[in-house]
Order: C-alpha cells, then structure tokens, then sequence
C-alpha cells in the first residue's frame, strides 16, 4: 500500500496539467431552483423533485426551507429552528428562476436513509454553478417526512431496487424537466444513496460516472450491487471518523476501492462524521454524527467533527471536480481529482 501510494503521489506531481482549483469556489454562474412532482403510475409513486441549474437571473442568500414545497417549508423550518448551529441555513440560489438558454450535463442525487433530496444541496449549487443540472428526489417511504411520521424505509435489497427504480424513472423524466444532454449523465449518492449510485450505475448505461459518500457501494449490509458490473468511473468520499457505518464500513470502502475497475478515486476526510458533508448535518437526533462532539471511532477519544461548512466545502469541491472530470473530459478537474486539496488525502488508480 504505501508503494501505490508512493507512485500515485509521484504520478500526480508529474502530470502536465495543473489542477482546476477553481471547482473550490462558486462558478461564473448564477443558480436557480425549482420543486416540482413526478408521479410514475406504473409503481403508484409520487416523488417531490428539486431542480437546480445556471440561471440569468441573480442568486441571493436564501432560508434553506424555501427549496421545499408547500407545508413542508414550516416543518423543515421548524426543525431548523430546534437543531444547532450545524445545518445550513442559508443558500445562494433564486427559487423559482427561469433557467439559462441552452443544454447541460445532468447529475442525479439519491439522498442517505431517512433524509432529503436538499442533503446535499451545497453539492448541487456549486455543481450548477459550474454548468450543470443537478436533479434530485424524496425516495418516498424512506424520506425524513416519513421518518417524522414514524415509518423509516427499511435498509434492504427490495428497498434498494426501490430507491434504484426511482432514479431511473428521474432519469427518463428529465427531458421533460430541463435542458439536458441525458448522454452524459452522473450519479452521486451519501450513505444508502452511496448504494444506490452504485445500483443504478451497474444497471443504467446512461449513468457515464457515479460516486458515493460514507458508503461502500457494494455493501454486505445493502446487498445488490456488483461492482464487476460497473464498467464507469468512480469516486469514493470516507468520513474517517464515520460513526454511522464505523470503521468496518470504511475498511469495506477501502475494499471497493480496490476491486473497481479503474479509472476509481478515494478521498479519506480528517474528523469528518457520516454527516458531516450535508445540508442536514444534526438537523435532527438521528444526523447527529458530524455535528460538534463525539468519540472518535479510530481511538475512542472525544473530538470534535470537522466544522460543517468545510465538510460541505470539500464535497462540493470533488464532487464538482469529479463530474467535470468524467462528464465533460477537463483535464484539470481530473488533476485535482487525482491529488490531494483541502487537507484530505487522496489516491487513484
């Protein structure tokens, strides 16, 4: 291990395009939103949408709840009201704004166990920023609302070919939804969304590049994915101090990382938690992992978690990088990719 690393760090010095650090920051490009509804008849299910993409129109700072729909705006509100300083607040985007003339590459988002299609949200601005559509769904039935009404979705095999089927009824609706290439689309997902990336990458051949956080994507505890049968670039995000899926879960991603087909890239991120990187980061009891203190998982020392907006930053910042890389062939996201940034530690193969 320490030789690949070795020649991996020596192969990054020696590459002749620099890395784009410009993924760190916002793009040229302001950012809109739109919520919408997508209802597949043949499952009788109805999933919420959330839209975000270049817009002409200017970006303001913006209460996070306002990205919801309807009643669920005071619910989320009133959640925020109720949680530490961890989760987002504001967001720099113009609800509701007429999209930018023209086609863009599309990213699809599946949201983590119980959680929201705005969790990474952050992720999505900066990567519209940047030129992209990003689409994202409510898996219903393993969503937050359900899980404040007291019904979580089951961590399974049959409730992964669920969230799976959902993204790629997303998929076939976006023409319909935005201006897309639907030739060149990825796929991100945290935590059970890590899972089924992974799913949806080995079963739909238009997903052209797929990463996962806090995740393995082939995964003991989620069966259903092969990675044998994954033939596209990936990209791997560790929270070092996961509590959530421990280290037993990180020694499985470090596993997947090794047994996928190249081009595959890890990133491992100092004092980050399961939730550390997202929107919702201590929204509620259950996110809790990566917001203020714990124990740490490497030592069982208290800590303290990663300051939340630097785990959203270091998510935007490779995710973004990551997709430019495989979705639009930038030889400089793919240098910053392959390299270490932000105080992470990085490999490739």
């Amino acid at each position: 291990m320490k030789s690949l690393m070795v020649m991996l760090a020596v192969a990054a010095c020696g590459s002749s395009t620099p890395p784009d650090l410009s993924v760190e920051q916002p793009g040229m490009l302001a950012v809109g939103t739109h919520a919408t509804t997508i209802t597949d008849a043949a499952r009788s299910r109805t999933l919420n949408v959330q839209l975000w993409f270049p817009t002409a129109t200017v970006a303001t700072g913006t209460p996070f709840e306002k990205q919801e729909l309807g009643s669920n705006q005071a619910t989320y509100a009133g959640l925020l009201a109720q949680a530490p300083s961890c989760p987002t607040r504001t967001i720099d985007v113009a609800v509701d704004a007429a999209p930018m003339a023209g086609t863009f590459p599309a990213v699809v988002f599946s949201h983590c166990h119980s959680c929201t299609r705005l969790s990474q949200a952050s992720t999505a601005v900066r990567l519209a920023s940047h030129g992209f559509i990003v689409a994202a769904i409510d898996h219903a039935g393993d969503d937050l609302w359900s899980h404040l009404a007291g019904s979580d979705g089951p961590l399974t095999h049959d409730e992964l070919e669920v969230r799976a089927a959902d993204i790629r009824f997303l998929i076939d609706q976006l023409p319909s939804l935005a201006s897309v290439d639907t030739a060149k689309v990825g796929m991100f997902g945290h935590s059970f969304g890590g899972v089924t990336a992974g799913r949806v990458a080995e079963t739909d051949s238009r997903v052209a590049a797929a990463a996962a956080m806090c995740a393995p994507m082939e995964n003991p505890a989620i069966p259903g994915v092969m990675l044998a049968n994954i033939h596209v670039p990936l990209l791997f995000i560790v929270a070092d101090e996961d509590n959530s899926i421990g280290d037993l879960g990180n020694q499985f991603i470090a596993k997947n990382f090794g047994s996928a087909a190249p081009p595959v890239a890890k990133i491992e991120i100092p004092d980050a938690g399961h939730w550390s990187f997202s929107d919702e980061d201590g929204l509620i009891d259950a996110f809790a992992a990566g917001c203020g203190s714990g124990i740490r998982q490497t030592n069982d020392q208290p800590f303290d978690y990663l300051d939340p907006p630097t785990g959203r930053a270091i998510a935007a910042a490779y995710v973004t990088a990551f997709f430019k890389a495989t979705l639009l062939h930038d030889a400089g996201a793919q240098a910053y990719v392959d390299s270490a940034h932000l105080g992470v530690t990085a490999v490739h193969r």
